[in-house]
């Protein structure tokens, strides 16, 4: 899937399971499945939560490097993502030492700011030559303190340097402005280029944050790691079938 701006990102299994219907894929081989359906609809990337046969989110090196190498066994060609969250580990220590013993490493990680030791987390990810999806939510009960952490690490690179670094914005609505002035960055973005940013939404913000990315350039998830209905409210089959659909609805969408 392509919008305007740049590559969407497929969520192919999220913090969802198997009560949440059979469009969620719980297996290696149907993650494996789902992904190469969902790339041959189009995604530009997979991110995938990796899990213990028990179901448990995990960052060990044990059942990472398994989960990414199925995938990339199973022909999935675009970049795999994996989360690096409180979700897998509580610890921030351990978390380090998890991430520090990967044998099989991602193409990116996804480290969440709105979490404690992040900017130590995505540090030294950058550092293991892994690429760095920094998260912070827009709205919701974190305020804005996450979106501070984040700005406040990346002036702090050396030179400003952002090379490596994708900010991701979770929005928990599309801001009224964009009724009254047309799409824009949500305020928190502004001064970033367009081509660093995906947004994102969960639920029933998912489509119209996607409709915002569209307009506004930059990169967007979908999965059924983030929504489980089509546009229309028909539930989602398939993260192929989410794929599809968030293309159909980026075509029609304009520019800000």
């Amino acid at each position: 899937m392509k919008v305007a701006g740049g590559p969407a990102v497929v969520s192919v299994n999220g913090s969802r399971g198997a009560s949440d219907g059979p469009a969620v894929p719980m297996s290696p081989q149907d993650l494996a499945e789902s992904a190469v359906r969902a790339v041959a609809a189009g995604a530009g990337g997979v991110l995938v939560h990796p899990r213990t046969p028990c179901g448990r989110e995990s960052l060990s090196p044990r059942v990472v490097g398994p989960v990414l190498e199925a995938l990339r066994d199973a022909g999935v060609g675009v970049p795999l993502s994996v989360p690096a969250s409180i979700a897998a580990e509580p610890d921030p220590a351990q978390r380090l030492a998890r991430v520090g013993a990967w044998t099989v490493l991602p193409d990116r990680a996804v480290v969440h700011f709105a979490e404690p030791g992040a900017a130590g987390l995505a540090g030294a990810l950058l550092e293991r030559g892994v690429p760095v999806d920094a998260v912070a939510p827009l709205g919701g009960a974190a305020g804005p303190e996450p979106l501070e952490r984040l700005r406040a690490w990346l002036e702090r690179r050396p030179g400003g340097d952002r090379d490596g670094v994708r900010v991701v914005a979770e929005c928990a609505a599309v801001p009224a402005y964009e009724r009254a002035t047309g799409p824009a960055l949500p305020a928190g973005l502004r001064g970033l280029p367009p081509q660093a940013v995906l947004l994102f939404g969960r639920d029933g913000a998912a489509w119209p944050v996607l409709r915002l990315a569209a307009r506004c350039g930059t990169a967007a998830r979908t999965g059924v790691g983030d929504v489980l209905h089509l546009p229309d409210g028909r539930p989602a089959r398939s993260n192929a079938e989410l794929v599809a659909a968030a293309r159909e609805l980026t075509a029609r969408s304009g520019r800000c």
